[in-house]
């Protein structure tokens, strides 16, 4: 994989992002590849990345993706990023709140044959539960 391919490839799945696609972005994982985020914790296949990913745009149907930088080193990938929208459709079996989502993320890649085999997403998960109304903070 050449760095130009894996940068088209990233660009492929902003599209499918910005789309909210869950099939085609489900595609761009191999067969038996893993996500791992706090929010979904471990998913392994195609089949429950899609799911996931329709789950993630009902519980925010107006998602957002800004990516940053792509930090390329032959098929290891890292990419910063702000992800967020609005709480309309609930998730994690939390009611939806309506209040707005938005946090830093950096997202980790293992490619394959230009598909992910591994995505790790670490950003704060407490951050996002207080923005969307979940978690209360202390204010003082």
């Amino acid at each position: 994989m050449t760095r130009e391919e894996i940068t088209a490839f990233f660009d492929r799945r902003q599209d499918a992002l910005e789309r909210r696609d869950a099939t085609a972005l489900a595609g761009l994982h191999s067969d038996s590849g893993t996500l791992e985020s706090a929010m979904a914790g471990t998913l392994v296949g195609r089949a429950e990345h899609e799911r996931f990913y329709a789950g993630l745009f009902s519980a925010f149907p107006d998602f957002r993706y800004e990516p940053g930088d792509l930090w390329i080193d032959g098929n290891r990938v890292a990419q910063s990023a702000t992800f967020g929208g609005t709480n309309i459709g609930g998730f994690m079996g939390l009611p939806p709140s309506g209040k707005q989502v938005r946090v830093p993320a950096v997202f980790l890649f293992k490619l394959k044959d230009l598909q992910i085999e591994w995505m790790r997403s670490v950003y704060d998960f407490t951050l996002m539960l207080v923005q969307a109304g979940v978690l209360k903070i202390k204010t003082n």
